[in-house]
């Protein structure tokens, strides 16, 4: 990977909680627990969903740098959501965590060497899984969160206007 497009990413990847944070001051806490649909989620889950993923991201990145070839743990995100009751979660707590895995991560990869990083094996995919993967996977993925939480509040906003 390039060290441009490291950097790059690595940024990207450390401003995405503030992004997050940013994009939820606008959205009043009522509209948090709107679901657009039963089998989609609401902002609550959506905020729970990313601490559990951001945990799982960090284990994922030091398996990349410490581990080769390890097995990483693969989970259902919808059985997540169901079974360990995101809808009644704490947000304020959900947040505060995701808020410091990601800083601490974030500092951690700018001290690393990404050519040191190893590969490992994904059960969700069939090629070896990269640290440039990893990195493309988790810079983009509270964004793309981000964008979800603005459809859910774009849809909440809509169903209250029509009532």
């Amino acid at each position: 990977m390039d060290d441009a497009v490291y950097k790059d990413a690595v940024k990207k990847y450390a401003k995405g909680y503030s992004r997050l944070q940013k994009c939820l001051t606008v959205i009043p806490q009522k509209a948090w627990d709107f679901k657009p649909a039963e089998n989609e989620w609401s902002i609550r889950e959506i905020i729970v969903h990313l601490v559990d993923s951001e945990t799982n991201a960090m284990l994922r990145a030091r398996i990349l740098a410490a581990e080769p070839g390890r097995t990483l743990m693969a989970y259902d995100q919808d059985l997540w959501v169901s079974q360990l009751a995101y809808s009644k979660s704490d947000t304020g707590l959900a947040l505060q965590a995701l808020k410091w895995v990601r800083k601490f991560t974030s500092a951690w990869l700018k001290t690393i060497d990404p050519s040191s990083m190893h590969t490992a094996v994904h059960p969700e995919y069939t090629v070896a899984y990269t640290f440039e993967k990893w990195l493309d996977t988790y810079a983009n993925h509270i964004y793309a969160h981000i964008d979800q939480i603005n459809a859910n509040y774009g849809l909440w906003k809509q169903q209250k206007s029509h009532k």
